[in-house]
């Protein structure tokens, strides 16, 4: 026997090797039976709405990310200016509004993806870039820039009640008085 080798007590042995001690319970797979096969996972939720492809040889650069407004009006994020052959592949599938990004395939093949986003116009919005509004129970928070301000604006609050009586929304300004809005339940 070793010096410094570790024993389990005498009484402990005795009763485990004489059944008297409860083994703990075997843990609890959560997971479903079905996941015993080889499936496993959740899917992701999905990120785009619509997945294309459009042959644009006017298009120069290799990517491109814009927004088109509801009027169909072309909001350029990144890359050239002339995407109009883009949006149209796009609109063969989904309407506007809508943000889409695309990258050069092949030649003058683009893939392209786009999600339909919701779009208010708020002409009483303040400065500011990101606007967040949070209503729970009797709190509500006012965010401008990540800045907590006074006040509130009425067409976020009616728009995040449409969603729940707790809410949360949150507006990025695309152009002027023109906002891209996510509005969820809390």
């Amino acid at each position: 026997m070793g010096l410094f080798r570790r024993q389990e007590p005498l009484h402990e042995r005795l009763a485990r090797e004489g059944g008297l001690v409860e083994r703990p319970p075997a843990p609890v797979d959560p997971r479903p039976h079905w996941q015993e096969i080889g499936v496993h996972g959740i899917a992701r939720p999905r990120e785009w709405d619509v997945t294309v492809t459009a042959d644009a040889p006017d298009v120069e650069g290799d990517a491109a990310r814009f927004v088109a407004l509801p009027d169909g009006a072309l909001l350029v994020e990144e890359g050239p200016e002339a995407i109009e052959p883009l949006a149209a592949a796009v609109e063969q599938e989904l309407r506007a509004p809508y943000r889409a990004r695309a990258a050069r395939q092949d030649g003058t093949l683009w893939a392209l993806q786009a999600r339909r986003i919701e779009v208010l116009d708020l002409p009483e919005a303040p400065g500011g870039e990101v606007i967040e509004l949070t209503h729970s129970g009797d709190e509500t928070q006012f965010s401008v820039d990540g800045q907590r301000t006074f006040g509130t604006l009425p067409a976020l609050a009616e728009r995040g009640a449409r969603e729940a009586p707790d809410y949360a929304v949150r507006a990025e300004r695309l152009d002027g008085d023109l906002w891209e809005i996510r509005a969820a339940a809390l």
